[in-house]
């Protein structure tokens, strides 16, 4: 009876000391993880597209917690897509070999000199930087570009005048689908060649909008420095939380959407309207904003969906 009275006596303060560790944090953690249940259910074996790119990749601290997220993301069964550019790198190599670098409409003037810089930082550098993070983790990674199993077919955008400046023609999944069927995490950076060869620059979030499109991707988002739509683009209080298609068409045509947002928004709605189910603009200099967005009930951004 005394051993038994001894052994209690050894057990109750370890469990006094052990509940006197749980803090607010502990509590926080466990609500949100039960929050995030119904919706790791819902989007378990989904696919979702994601442009990576802006401050979440220019920042050490951002650039770890959007490999979490990732990471976590296939943990639990989603199957992530990532589609990534790299403007500030490829300016910062331009820079290096004296090259200038011209804008036009928002876009990178691309000429033969360019588009081989282009095409070093984005495949050869930020690629691999983006495996080599996600394989740190165990979220097995394959680095690809468009040009690789002709995954995208550039065609030259607009009237030639921006240089080597594409648009997509077409997608071939059959190159995803073995390796989304393995369990690796595909990341695509968004270079690729025309039906003749010629390799083309291609807006990320252009190219990320169709690959979701032409995988039926569950949802597309697009991590940008902005937090989302806005009312009032000086009011980050003014976020629009969601809305339809139509009503991100409106707001197109009304102006409320314009400058760097419109192409963002457009991206959107094209996605949708090829049958993706939910377009996402969130704010990549968030930590974790692609886990708020996904598995909270408030979310992050604009959500845009096809319909009520």
């Amino acid at each position: 009876m005394e051993s038994a009275k001894s052994a209690a006596a050894l057990v109750e303060p370890c469990q006094t000391n052990s509940a006197r560790r749980l803090t607010e944090d502990d509590s926080l953690r466990v609500s949100v993880l039960s929050e995030a249940l119904p919706y790791i259910q819902r989007f378990s074996g989904r696919r979702i597209v994601i442009k990576y790119g802006g401050a979440a990749m220019a920042h050490a601290n951002l650039q770890e917690a959007v490999f979490r997220d990732l990471a976590l993301l296939v943990s639990v069964g989603v199957e992530p897509v990532v589609v990534h550019g790299g403007g500030p790198e490829i300016n910062q190599w331009l820079e290096r070999l004296e090259i200038p670098a011209q804008f036009r409409d928002g876009l990178r003037v691309t000429d033969a000199d360019t588009m081989d810089v282009v095409e070093m930082v984005l495949v050869g550098r930020v690629n691999k930087q983006i495996v080599n993070g996600l394989n740190q983790l165990g979220a097995k990674a394959v680095g690809l570009s468009g040009s690789d199993g002709s995954l995208v077919e550039a065609r030259p955008w607009g009237d030639g005048s921006h240089g080597l400046v594409g648009d997509v023609a077409r997608v071939n999944t059959d190159v995803l689908e073995p390796i989304l069927a393995k369990g690796y995490v595909p990341v695509i950076s968004s270079v690729a060649a025309t039906a003749e060869g010629c390799s083309h620059n291609i807006n990320a979030d252009t190219v990320a909008g169709e690959i979701a499109a032409a995988l039926e991707a569950e949802k597309l988002i697009l991590l940008t420095d902005t937090p989302g739509i806005l009312q009032d683009r000086d009011d980050p209080s003014s976020l629009v939380h969601q809305l339809r298609l139509s009503e991100a068409r409106q707001l197109i045509a009304e102006g409320v959407v314009n400058g760097g947002m419109t192409p963002k928004t457009e991206c959107c709605i094209r996605a949708l309207a090829q049958g993706v189910g939910a377009a996402h603009i969130i704010d990549g200099r968030v930590p974790h904003a692609l886990l708020l967005e996904v598995f909270t009930d408030a979310g992050i951004g604009t959500m845009v969906v096809g319909r009520s």
